[in-house]
């Protein structure tokens, strides 16, 4: 007797390798869809926007610490910076003192880097534009307000219990040119501009080239999922640098400096 292998089914080489073909080209289908939605996220994250972490209290209670933020890259840029813009920017110089290292996984590097999860490396700060290049801002009037091109500025927007000065004292700068004035929500416990500065408006200043974007929304937890509101109309009456401001909002400053000292 001889042992032999009965013969193949008709049909079933083809059959084997059409499953073959066709786990190919789902593998490939999948592989193609993921790598075009991380590019995708890639050039979002690039050019569009990008999740931010809010590390502090300095923005309370408009933002509270460990908020998520998005950011969007078209502020600066074709979009301009308006007085009232909530702005990320990098450290301009020092402010953060030692930076923390951060453990990551690869996993959540490959995240970040791809603007899946936000920015937490503790290596940009977050705060409300108030002057624009130019701009004339002085602390504070007799009634405790900031004064943008000679016209007094009613802050809604500050933490309930804080003043415009914030316990930092009076100022009078003139905002140079590439640079805005950035000052946080939580005036007595924000340490920004003011904080930063020599009294001119050079050292407190921060370059637009360092500023990421502007906050647009906040996007975690979900239960203060908001936009974040822009506040225009508390600058809409300030005139450009240079330029008068409307009679009945001209405002003489006050020339007594509140000696309290801020908090980071």
């Amino acid at each position: 007797m001889t042992d032999e292998s009965p013969p193949a089914a008709p049909g079933s080489d083809l059959v084997q390798r059409g499953f073959w073909r066709s786990v190919w080209v789902g593998v490939r289908e999948v592989v193609i869809v993921v790598s075009l939605a991380m590019a995708l996220s890639l050039v979002v994250k690039t050019f569009l926007v990008q999740p931010f972490h809010i590390p502090s209290g300095s923005m309370e209670d408009t933002l509270i610490k460990d908020d998520r933020v998005l950011v969007s890259k078209l502020t600066p840029g074709p979009f301009e910076l308006s007085r009232g813009d909530i702005v990320v920017f990098t450290d301009p110089g020092h402010w953060l003192g030692e930076i923390p290292e951060v453990h990551r996984t690869p996993v959540q590097s490959a995240l970040i880097f791809l603007g899946l999860a936000p920015d937490d490396s503790h290596e940009h700060l977050i705060k409300r534009v108030i002057g624009l290049p130019g701009d004339h801002v002085v602390c504070c009037t007799v009634g405790g307000q900031l004064t943008v091109n000679g016209v007094a500025i009613t802050e809604p927007y500050l933490k309930p219990g804080d003043n415009a000065a914030g316990g930092r004292g009076s100022f009078d700068i003139i905002v140079p040119a590439g640079k805005v004035w950035v000052m946080g929500d939580h005036r007595s416990d924000s340490a920004d501009s003011r904080f930063h500065d020599d009294g001119t408006g050079s050292t407190g200043s921060v370059p637009i080239a360092d500023i990421r974007g502007k906050a647009v929304l906040v996007v975690w937890p979900i239960d203060r999922w908001a936009g974040l509101s822009e506040f225009g109309d508390v600058f809409a009456t300030v005139p450009d640098p240079g330029k008068a401001a409307p009679g009945d909002s001209v405002v003489t400053p006050s020339s007594s400096p509140d000696s309290s000292s801020s908090r980071d």
